[in-house]
């Protein structure tokens, strides 16, 4: 059995768990079982989300100490979920607060830990995964050695969430019993951090639009931001744009910034170094504008438009305001 640990705030499942999901659902191969568990103090809407949908039995783990994300409880609390379940696997998205607590769980555990898997081959305890290593340069093919209880983390982007393959019946919500010592939570709560009242969770967008070297100043991003407005897209923009000061950090999409999966990406001026397109290449649909017609943006983007930015832009702007 798999066992999908789900993430949510404030009854809000992040996308990344869907697609988690999915990657566990082909890591269980036809018939395998499957169990995803949603923690927290009130998670009734989650897991009522998740029941609709069929995957596999949802089990609530809720507590007033998992009301704010602490790793001690969330690792107190899996660990009773785990043990009780026994699963094969422990499946996670490779969030930012997964990555804070999954390399303790495993350790608790005593299990092998894989994270940000891009893909796999096989299923079960004898799956092969697959993981970008230096900045995706290269693809490393991982099997841990020896049975027993594997934790996996999965890229965001790597899998999509509209892949999901639904029961036909809802699943059974039960409610697991956990006792998480509040003496031993070393961490004191606090609310979710956000850096602004203008910072924006991109991985969530549905619409995005990047901005490269290829706009030249800041002066110019108006132009980028018009198009974003037109389509009710997100504004972001490659690494050098960010260590300009031109956007904010929290906007930069790539290696070192946020990993995206939209359904649609419009790279202006963007010539696709790898470490950007680690970021983004799991977009639904990319479209890319750029005057080189050899930049390695190309090679990802499913529609290449060759030409000068600040003439194509404009009349895309047109045209969306005339529909």
């Amino acid at each position: 059995m798999i066992l999908v640990v789900t993430e949510q705030r404030d009854g809000t499942l992040n996308r990344a768990s869907w697609e988690a999901i999915v990657a566990a659902q082909g890591l269980a191969g036809h018939g395998g079982a499957l169990a995803a568990v949603v923690l927290g103090a009130s998670v009734d809407e989650a897991a009522q989300e998740l029941a609709a949908a069929g995957i596999g039995e949802v089990i609530v783990v809720s507590d007033p100490a998992l009301a704010l994300y602490t790793p001690d409880a969330y690792i107190a609390a899996l660990s009773q979920v785990i043990a009780s379940t026994a699963p094969d696997i422990v499946a996670l998205a490779h969030t930012y607060q997964t990555r804070d607590f999954a390399p303790a769980l495993a350790t608790r555990l005593g299990a092998p830990l894989v994270t940000d898997v891009t893909g796999t081959t096989g299923v079960g305890g004898d799956a092969t995964y697959t993981r970008p290593m230096f900045q995706g340069k290269l693809a490393a093919e991982v099997r841990p050695v020896g049975e027993g209880l594997r934790v996996v983390t999965f890229q965001i982007g790597a899998y999509r969430a509209d892949q999901l393959q639904k029961g036909t019946s809802p699943s059974a919500v039960t409610s697991a019993a956990v006792t998480i010592d509040r003496s031993a939570i070393r961490q004191e709560p606090e609310a979710p951090f956000q850096e602004s009242k203008q910072a924006v969770d991109l991985s969530q967008a549905s619409k995005i639009v990047a901005v490269g070297r290829g706009i030249k100043s800041a002066e110019h991003l108006p132009i980028a931001q018009a198009l974003a407005d037109a389509m009710g897209a997100e504004l972001a923009a490659s690494r050098p744009i960010c260590d300009n000061g031109w956007l904010p950090m929290a906007r930069q999409i790539g290696s070192s910034g946020q990993t995206v999966a939209p359904k649609l990406y419009v790279a202006l001026g963007i010539s696709g170094a790898i470490q950007h397109l680690v970021g983004m290449k799991g977009s639904r649909t990319i479209v890319a504008i750029n005057k080189d017609a050899d930049a390695p943006i190309f090679e990802v983007a499913d529609f290449g438009v060759v030409g000068d930015l600040f003439e194509i832009v404009p009349a895309i702007i047109s045209e969306l305001e005339k529909a």
